[in-house]
């Protein structure tokens, strides 16, 4: 039954607030139905409290049940009936939020309301629960219980995350405790509030005005009225988050509630912390007694029966107090036990018991009942710890706390070790503070198997202080991590993250795919289980779902992630890889034993999908690859808060976002100021981690306009944009040489020769002038024996630079070191030198700018012969036409198409469905798309008498779109770059602008047409009226002969329908003149003076917002832009067609590999790959010392550092005030002691009981002499 009301529950869960039907069905309460007289009421009121007239006939008429009972029974005198009192409850006047409120009887079950509190009140679960005991009725609290309460527990609860349980009443310890919590959330921020929940658990009977919560279906919210009194009372509490009033059936009485308590107390015990109850430990409870009557220990016996660790308050009332003295009066050897010769040790053990009860309750008549709890509880004394105020003090209450549950813990489980169940409870708390100090000090030897368990705890729950921390003290990081556990780790993430939701999508389509082809009818089965607790939706999740959301993510800019443990080939069809996937989860997965590849970056990607910035940023610094992976993680972050509908969470992404962008440039700034070259390197490395991209690629994809701008970057694409000529040379020396390509051999233009750069860099050490193709090399020779055998810089991952770099030795050394299995060094002996004849026309013409000025001359050659066409040459259709001219003109468009197939087949290393959407991402290539396919339907129409004008103006509309196509081809100007973009987002601001004066056109040209012509029949003259007209009104040209009727002429016009259906114009109406002038006044006004000056403003504010970064957007623009021409032919339209037909034969037929593609991607393995790595983690590790440097120094921290400081002093001045107490308080004993010995010795001398044999000593007082002061 238990089971089926938690399943109702957690549907009910999931309906309307005003939709709780389902409530009143599981939840009862209970009503009296049996009339026993109370005698001290002359019959007026029953046992249960409630008086006659609230009994029903039928309590009322049970005689024959009131003559068999004595005494009233909950169990026997009382039925249940669906509760009438839940929902929510508003406390009139205080201004709060809403309260959770629910009448239950005292035998619901304990999972059914627990359910409820998590599920659908929406109550955060707790990593522990506080059950405060006592101090209820008129018992007054003292001063320092009170302290403890708001100093030491509530600040326990909200560094630990916990509920803290009372009566939920204005009285007492549940008053005190409410207006701890009330300063609490007062002075913490929304995050600490949260996690400090106070529940009240009442009797229904006790509370006053408890019929202004009845309702049958439900309250939403109730109002309640509460006296704003000082004095104690049995009004709820308007500082608790919900509360559970049980009912048992009485009124006006307490300990109803006992066991309903004790059995919620047990429930919780049994489940687990952290996120889907993955955490290590169950949810530790502590009764916390405070003072307390003698109906506690009935209370108390009962928990600790349950083995519920409880924490008494010695001082504060009787109770307390008497557990206090029991347990440390008692000798332990003196337990009550069984057997025979121990009657009489048994019997004076309870008299000692007996006569410190009737101490402490002298009142109580029912002296044995308790007598026997009292030795009950002392059974169990290894559960119950004391708290002295002397001793402990309130400041380290948590830690006290700590100690208590870690001491039940080892009584409990005597085969867990005391300090791993204290490490479990510490992380459940995150306190990582207790952790350090008491358990990571040095002085325990912590093993693999001991934070194995606590590490994942960590993990699920975002605790990174404790992933740093354990990984500083004996974890291994490669050790522990699998596929299979970062498979469980995945499947443990919380349903509220995007991340999850994304993660189901492609696990349903993995399963309905698969579903398809397989007759099993559940495809969770199998070996894809995990360790940790997790709901039913994510069971059947596994790394091939997080492949598919990486993939979705970078969008085919790297290679899939985890193929190779699922034992996928690259390339497979998503159909062919989803059944593969389903045969092996349902089989043996061996692969995941085995551990991850790459556990810090595995773990990095999955925090960053789950937006932890913490965790992240600690993975981050583990990891390997900063640059690269702070960009991945940019990447990751953008594209997510794309599709993430929370506002909140979506700029908190892009914040992240932003931050690691921040990381990657300050990372590669330290590399470059370390040494170029290798800071080169890094960036057209290609990672085998993050599936073989390289910096550059992930930048753009990753939109990181702020690491485009650095100057490292930047000297890198300047470099590969000049190849080996200087980059200093004119544009007008490069237009020379390609119309004359013979002066390339002269002087006109310098070449930089790999022998003289290296002589110069082993003169000068520097670099300020080297080409990218000298990488490779550089990294070769770094790499060879002979390094090590000179002795050279090999060894020194921070040294020098040994030689500026060269693009051309990269490619060639790098081509070299994969086709033969030769060092470099044979390999570049056994390679003929090229002539100088070949090597200086492969330098010129295989040079990007070289390209760039090629393709500028050749476009505008284009755009005149087209203009020539389209004025002069412009035939007729066949067969008078085309002219020869024209028919160049179309194999020049053709040779354009051949080009831009050829873009679309050669981005990225994907298929070509990712290819081409690659391709129709950028901008300017939906221009080219556009020009080509207007062109295609021009030369179609033309072709042709009857739509040979329709061509003719498509063509028309085509030179527009290939002329405006020289606005990309001038971005790369240092000038004009920055003001292309400008005008660019100028573009979407007049779009903005358009819109509101397109409502404006549409209203006025609509009313003044009717308002002037009452009747015109032609659309093409009515729609020029309506719209085109209004617009020119705009620019003054306002016909006031047709508007205004006084200025009207003799023009000829008519009224009849008939002659205006066969042509004739219309005559304007003059009824409504007045109001045509007035509404050409008001748009005039609106148009003229509003928006076009709301345009203007417009302009000014993205003029002067882009302006600031116009520089960095231009940097970003321009990697495009010399990618495009790198990776074009050298040819130029329509000469590029021999271009074409040799990569064709030298790709397609014999399988050549491209050499350009290496300037942007190299490839590094084995040792260079790990010295690389190596150099820039150093990099990495300083920059990150250096930021904490600054940190510490910062005027922030130094405050904080001062605020600990002055904390700690005014601890020890507590401290020494309270020795000075005690110091004053012996004083005053020694001055006792000595005014009582005196007085002795004064009565002996005057008695002749003892004759001196010498004179009785003299009193000295020893006086510090005074200083004298100077004459």
């Amino acid at each position: 039954m238990n089971e089926k009301e938690n399943v109702d529950a957690r549907n009910g869960a999931g309906k309307s607030e005003k939709d709780l039907s389902w409530i009143p069905k599981l939840i009862k309460k209970k009503a009296c139905t049996t009339f026993l007289e109370d005698v001290q009421s002359n019959g007026e009121r029953c046992q249960c409290g409630g008086e006659r007239a609230i009994h029903g006939s039928v309590a009322t008429g049970d005689y024959f049940g009131s003559a068999m009972a004595s005494k009233w029974d909950t169990a026997v005198h009382t039925s249940e009936y669906p509760t009438d009192a839940f929902g929510e409850v508003e406390f009139a006047g205080a201004g709060r939020r809403h309260s959770h409120f629910v009448r239950l009887s005292c035998d619901t079950t304990a999972s059914l309301v627990y359910n409820l509190m998590t599920v659908q009140w929406g109550l955060p679960a707790p990593n522990l629960l506080v059950s405060v005991v006592g101090g209820v009725g008129r018992e007054k609290l003292k001063s320092w219980v009170r302290d403890v309460l708001r100093q030491g527990l509530v600040r326990a609860a909200q560094s630990t995350g916990a509920w803290i349980m009372t009566n939920g009443l204005r009285e007492g310890v549940g008053r005190c405790v409410g207006e701890a919590v009330r300063d609490h959330v007062a002075a913490a921020s929304s995050i600490s509030q949260s996690k400090v929940v106070a529940l009240g658990v009442a009797p229904w009977g006790l509370v006053t005005n408890r019929q202004q919560l009845v309702n049958a279906q439900g309250s939403f919210p109730a109002k309640y009225y509460v006296q704003n009194t000082s004095q104690d009372s049995c009004y709820l509490d308007s500082n608790y988050q919900a509360f559970l009033l049980v009912d048992d059936g009485s009124t006006g009485r307490r300990s109803g509630e006992t066991n309903f308590i004790t059995n919620l107390e047990d429930h919780i015990s049994h489940q687990r912390t952290g996120i889907w109850g993955s955490g290590s430990i169950e949810i530790p409870v502590l009764c916390m007694l405070i003072s307390g009557e003698a109906s506690v220990l009935k209370r108390m016996d009962i928990s600790l029966k349950k083995s519920t660790p409880w924490l008494v308050l010695n001082g504060s009332g009787s109770a307390a107090d008497m557990i206090t003295e029991m347990l440390s009066d008692l000798n332990p050897s003196a337990s009550p036990v069984d057997g025979e010769g121990r009657d009489s040790s048994n019997n004076e053990l309870k008299e000692r018991v007996k006569e410190i009860v009737k101490k402490h309750f002298p009142t109580e008549k029912a002296v044995d009942k308790l007598v026997d709890q009292a030795l009950s509880i002392y059974r169990n004394r290894a559960l119950i710890t004391v708290f002295n105020q002397e001793q402990d003090g309130s400041d380290d209450f948590d830690t006290v706390i700590l100690k208590a549950l870690v001491r039940a813990c080892k009584q409990v489980s005597s085969d867990a070790s005391e300090y791993k169940e204290e490490l479990k409870l510490a992380v459940a708390w995150n306190r990582v503070d207790i952790a350090k100090s008491e358990l990571f000090n040095g002085d325990i030897q912590w093993e693999y198997d001991d934070l194995q368990e606590s590490m994942t705890d960590a993990l699920v729950n975002n605790k990174p202080q404790f992933v740093r921390l354990f990984t500083e003290n004996g974890l291994n990081i490669l050790e522990y991590l699998t596929y299979e556990r970062l498979q469980s780790l995945y499947q443990s993430l919380s349903d509220d993250t995007l991340a999850y939701s994304l993660l189901q999508k492609w696990l349903n389509e993995r399963r309905h795919l698969a579903s398809s082809h397989s007759h099993s009818p559940d495809l969770t089965d199998g070996n894809c289980k995990t360790p940790l607790k997790v709901p039913s939706s994510a069971q059947g999740l596994s790394l091939y779902e997080v492949s598919r959301l990486l993939s979705s993510v970078f969008g085919g800019v790297c290679q899939p992630f985890y193929y190779v443990p699922l034992g996928l080939e690259l390339g497979v069809n998503t159909r062919k890889a989803a059944k593969q996937v389903n045969k092996l989860l349902q089989g043996e997965w061996t692969y995941g034993k085995k551990a991850c590849v790459s556990p810090w970056a595995a773990l990095f990607i999955w925090a960053v999908l789950q937006n932890r910035s913490d965790m992240a940023i600690y993975f981050w610094e583990m990891a390997g690859e900063s640059v690269l992976s702070a960009l991945c993680a940019c990447k990751i972050l953008r594209e997510l808060s794309k599709l993430e509908t929370e506002t909140e969470n979506k700029l908190f992404m892009k914040e992240l976002a932003q931050r690691f962008e921040n990381l990657a440039h300050d990372v590669f700034s330290a590399c470059y100021q370390s040494s170029e070259s290798r800071s080169f390197t890094l960036l057209i490395r290609t990672s085998p981690v993050w599936g073989g991209v390289t910096c550059l690629q992930m930048a753009v994809a990753a939109d990181a306009r702020l690491f485009f701008s650095h100057d490292g970057v930047q000297t890198l694409l300047s470099q590969i944009w000049w190849g080996d000529m200087s980059s200093r040379t004119e544009v007008w020396k490069l237009v020379f040489s390609f119309v004359m390509p013979p002066l390339i051999y002269t002087n006109l233009i310098t070449f930089r020769e790999h022998q003289d750069r290296h002589t110069e860099s082993l003169e000068a050490r520097t670099t300020a002038s080297f080409s990218l193709a000298d990488l490779t090399q550089h990294t070769e020779e770094e790499s060879r024996p002979e390094d090590a055998i000179h002795g050279g810089d090999a060894d020194n991952v921070d040294g020098e630079e040994n030689m500026p770099l060269s693009v051309h030795d990269l490619t060639q050394l790098d081509e070299e070191c994969h086709s033969s299995g030769n060092p470099p060094k044979e390999s570049k002996a056994a390679t003929p030198k090229r002539p100088f004849i070949l090597h200086r026309w492969r330098q010129f013409w295989f040079a990007p700018v070289t390209s760039f000025v090629g393709n500028v001359v050749m476009y505008f050659l284009f755009l005149f012969i087209f203009a020539y066409v389209l004025l002069i040459e412009f035939k007729p259709p066949p067969p008078d036409g085309p002219a020869p001219i024209e028919f160049f003109l179309y194999f020049w468009v053709f040779t354009l198409v051949c080009e831009e197939i050829r873009q679309s087949f050669v981005i990225g290393s994907c298929s070509f469905t990712q290819s081409l959407s690659l391709y129709l991402q950028d901008t300017w290539n939906k221009f080219d798309l556009t020009a080509i396919i207007l062109f295609c339907l021009g030369l179609i129409c033309r072709m042709f008498a009857w739509s040979y004008e329709l061509g003719r103006s498509l063509m028309c509309l085509d030179y527009m779109v290939f002329t405006l196509r020289l606005i990309h081809i001038f971005a790369i100007n240092k000038q004009l770059g920055p003001k292309i973009i400008i005008v660019g987002k100028m573009v979407k601001d007049v779009f903005f602008f358009l819109f509101f004066l397109g409502v404006w056109l549409m209203a006025y040209g609509v009313a003044n047409q009717a308002l002037l012509y009452s009747y015109d029949p032609r659309p093409y003259w009515v729609f020029r009226r309506v719209f085109y007209r209004p617009y020119l009104h705009i620019y003054g040209q306002i016909p006031l002969d047709e508007i205004d009727a006084q200025k009207r002429g003799d023009k000829p016009c008519t009224n009849n329908v008939t002659l205006i259906h066969e042509g004739e114009e219309p005559c304007p109406q003059s009824e409504a003149n007045w109001l045509v002038l007035i509404l050409l006044s008001v748009y005039l006004l609106v148009t003229n003076v509003l928006l076009l000056n709301l345009l203007i403003a417009m302009f000014s504010y993205t003029f002067s917002k882009v302006q600031e970064h116009s520089d960095v957007h231009w940097k970003f623009q321009r990697y495009n832009l010399i990618v495009e021409y790198h990776s074009r032919p050298c040819l130029a339209p329509p000469f590029i067609i021999f271009s074409h037909l040799n990569l064709f034969i030298k790709r397609v037929i014999r399988k050549v590999p491209s050499v350009k593609i290496k300037h942007f991607m190299l490839e590094l393995k084995g040792r260079k790959a790990s010295r690389l790595n190596t150099w820039e983690a150093l990099q990495k590790e300083n920059l990150i010392s250096n930021q904490s440097k600054k940190l510490r120094e910062s005027d922030t921290e130094r405050l904080k550092r001062t605020s600990a400081k002055v904390d700690n002093v005014l601890k020890q001045m507590a401290e020494i005030r309270d020795h000075d107490r005690r110091l004053r308080l012996l004083e005053s004993e020694m001055e006792f002691c000595s005014h009582s010995l005196l007085w002795i010795m004064e009565g002996l001398a005057q008695s002749n009981l003892i004759k001196p044999t010498r004179p009785p000593p003299l009193h000295r007082d020893i006086v510090p002499p005074s200083p004298t002061s100077p004459s």
